[in-house]
Formats: C-alpha cells, structure tokens, sequence
C-alpha cells in the first residue's frame, strides 16, 4: 500500500460537488488527472473501504491493487477512453471488495474547469448482480474475454425496457443470464416467471400464457391466471421460443406489441406490463426462412441479442467454474480437483458446455473416495458420458444432401420397376430423377 498522503497535501473536490455525493444511493469517487481519489460517497466508503481511507490515494490501487493504471495493466479504463473522446465513458470492471472480486459497472463522467479542460473525474457504479469473477455458490462466474464482453453488453442492456434475445448452445446458462437480467433491472423487486416453452404442448400453451376462464375446455374447473399476468411489472422468459407452436406465435407477438391478451374462454381484452426476455439453442434465422418462425415476431424479440460463449471459448474459465460446482455437487466434502484432472478436462471440448461440466465433476465425485479428484477418477467421469459426447462432437449430424441421398438409395432398394415409376412416386420429373441419380452415383465414386 502505498504511504499515506499528509491532510494537507491532498487533493480537494469542490465541497459542493462532494456534499450532493455525499446523498447519492450508488457509490461514487471523484478523482483527478493523476488518478487520486479527492472525494469519497458514503456508499462507496460502506461497500469497498469500509476500514480505510481512500483520499489521495489512487483508483486503480483501490480498485484493482494495481501499481499501474488500469490500461496499462490490461485492463479496460474508463478515463483512458474518456481522454479520447472527452466524453462520458461506460465499461466493466472486475473490482476488488472486502467479500471478493465483484462485477462492476462504471460511467465516468469528466468535470471541465473555466477553460473547458476536464481535471476532476467522477465515477458512478453500479455492482452487476449474478456475476462472480471467482468461484460462488451462485450466479454466473468467469474472467475469460468472451464472459466479460457478454457481461458487458447485459449491464448496458439490463436498465432499458429493451426486449433481449439469448442465443446460445445448450448448456451455457442462458436461464442464469436472464436472472443477471431481471436483478439488473429496474423490474428487479417484481417476479421473474419463467416459461419453458420447449415442455408445453400446443394445446397447453395458449392455457398456461394467457391464462384460462372456468368452464373453457375439459378440465378447466376453475380460472387461472396465466404466466403473463403473474409477471405483471417485472419479467417474463421464454425459454427455448423457438419450440413455440405457430399458432401461438401470433398472440404472442399481439402481446409483446401491445401488452393485451384476452384468456383461453374469455372476449374480455386483458393488459399485463413485461419485460421479455427469450432464450433458444436454435437458429431463428434458419427458421423464419423455412416458415417456421414468424419474422415479425423474431424482429420484436431480437431488439438487443446476446450470444452466450460456450464452455470451449471461454479460456481460463474452466478451473473457477469447476471449483465452484464441487462446492455446489458436494458441499460438504470440501473436495480439491488435482493438476491433472484438470489438464484433463481442458483437453475435453464439453459439447453439452457448463451443464455437462457439471455431471462430469457429479460423477467424478462419487468415483472419488478421497479429498482430491484425480485424473483417473475424470477420465471414468468422462468415459461414462462417453457416447453422446462422441456423437456430439466426433460424428456431425448428416447433412440434408446426405439424408436425400440415402432416401433414394433405400427407394431404389424397395422399387423394382420403371424409372419413370419411381420418378411419379417421388413427385418429381424423371430428368430431375436421373440428375439425382447421376448426383448419387458420383458420390459414392468419391467415397470409394
């Protein structure tokens, strides 16, 4: 640490500027062009320096314990963005606080003096809820660049009443991502509801969504009131809507336009006030293409999307995220991963992501009768899950050249007569037939 500054040598923020502070609700510091914090809220000295002083002494020690500033360390620096452009600065910071490294979001805001020259700077900030950049019991952890930018874009976008689309792999934690969401928000007091469009049948969506009037199909012995109206003020996610049957994409889409739905039985038009938030692994732009997916709807739902990394793009995020969930798959084992399970683990790609880590620690735990899980104990973690993981990822799904292909080589099986027979069976002409035979028989030339 560096030595203390005499009272009187330290830099002073105008008494005015740091009396209005002083109320703010978020932390705040001024500093100045040399980095020296000259004024402190009383929020920021409760949650970062509850014990020490933090006047003359510089934001980036504070901070981050660097000796340097923060661009200098790797890092991205609001004042160093600030001096480019001479305007208000926003980014993401890892920060250090008394209960561990936390995600921080911070605007800076240069002060310019008579001449127009910024020489105080003042720095707002607002934690990011959900997010650890060390191991947690909860939320979402990860230091690598890809988790950071993705971290990034949800403290810009979590304020707004922008709708936000997550798009990613299965098993990256796109449910965990709408929670930072929502506890981002300024929604955060009111309920998140979660709809699992993926395990709700046709029949059933319209039902659980909107909701249903007594009396209104077989069963309904009483009203309901749908998801919809429960997230009344806060959020509203639709996980995997790309499952969402078409005939219901409609009303979802009159819902998201005008925040009204009328319940399954009922001509009574309805209001509810969301904000959505919708998740799926699958390609909507594929979709809309094929007729599949609305594209009105998927232009609603894309406003802000967000791609999850997965688990293979995330360097150095694999030893964290693993001591983590030993913590969560066997609490009170208190269990250590050796060198060389970890090794081997960073050599498996985890098709199924930080869902999949998480069986394989599951599985390497109960191999392990001892404080630490070694290697061999993972590679019969690994093996267990062994099949899907090959089909995942060492055996690509056939192409849709390649399906056709053996759907004609199995109808030229079973068809023992005409070409043009064959060709009228198919619904195509007989050159398209032979085009496609010639197709199929250069094919398995190459092949030989």
């Amino acid at each position: 640490m560096p030595p203390k500054t005499r009272a009187a040598e330290r830099p002073q923020a105008p008494p005015e500027l740091a009396s209005y502070l002083e109320g703010l609700a978020e932390p705040h510091i001024v500093f100045d062009r040399r980095y020296r914090i000259v004024a402190a809220n009383a929020a920021y000295r409760r949650q970062y320096s509850p014990e020490a002083s933090v006047l003359g002494r510089t934001c980036y020690e504070v901070s981050h314990r660097f000796d340097v500033p923060c661009d200098l360390a790797g890092e991205s620096c609001p004042y160093a963005r600030s001096r480019e452009s001479g305007q208000r600065e926003r980014v993401l910071h890892l920060h250090h606080t008394p209960q561990g490294e936390a995600y921080i979001d911070i605007e800076l805001t240069p002060l310019a003096d008579a001449a127009g020259e910024a020489v105080l700077f003042v720095e707002r900030m607002a934690p990011l809820r959900s997010a650890q950049g060390q191991p947690a019991q909860q939320g979402l952890i990860g230091r690598s660049p890809a988790f950071r930018e993705m971290l990034e874009q949800v403290a810009r976008v979590a304020p707004s009443e922008a709708s936000v689309l997550l798009l990613g792999e299965s098993g990256t934690g796109k449910e965990l991502l709408a929670r930072a969401l929502h506890e981002a928000s300024t929604r955060a007091a009111q309920a998140l509801v979660v709809v699992d469009c993926a395990s709700l049948p046709e029949t059933l969506f319209e039902a659980e969504v909107f909701g249903h009037e007594r009396g209104a199909f077989t069963g309904a012995t009483a009203t309901r009131t749908g998801l919809a109206e429960t997230a009344n003020g806060g959020t509203l996610f639709l996980d995997e809507v790309g499952d969402i049957p078409l005939a219901m994409q409609v009303k979802l889409l009159r819902l998201l336009e005008s925040g009204t739905f009328r319940r399954v039985g009922s001509s009574e038009l309805r209001r509810t006030d969301v904000r959505v938030v919708a998740a799926t692994h699958r390609d909507l732009g594929a979709m809309v293409a094929d007729g599949r997916f609305r594209e009105d709807l998927y232009y609603r739902l894309a406003t802000f999307p967000i791609r999850l990394p997965p688990l293979r793009e995330r360097e150095g995020d694999l030893a964290l995220l693993a001591e983590a969930l030993l913590e969560r798959v066997a609490p009170r084992r208190r269990l250590a991963l050796a060198p060389e399970a970890l090794t081997r683990l960073a050599r498996h790609r985890f098709p199924g992501n930080v869902r999949e880590l998480r069986n394989v620690l599951e599985r390497a735990a109960l191999f392990c009768d001892g404080p630490t899980i070694e290697a061999p104990h993972v590679e019969r973690a690994l093996a267990a899950g062994l099949p899907l993981a090959r089909t995942a990822v060492d055996s690509p799904a056939p192409s849709l050249r390649e399906i056709s292909r053996q759907a004609l080589r199995e109808r030229l099986a079973a068809h023992g007569g005409r070409r043009a027979d064959l060709a009228r069976e198919l619904g195509i002409s007989e050159r398209t037939l032979y085009r496609r035979l010639r197709e199929l028989d250069a094919a398995e030339g190459e092949s030989r």
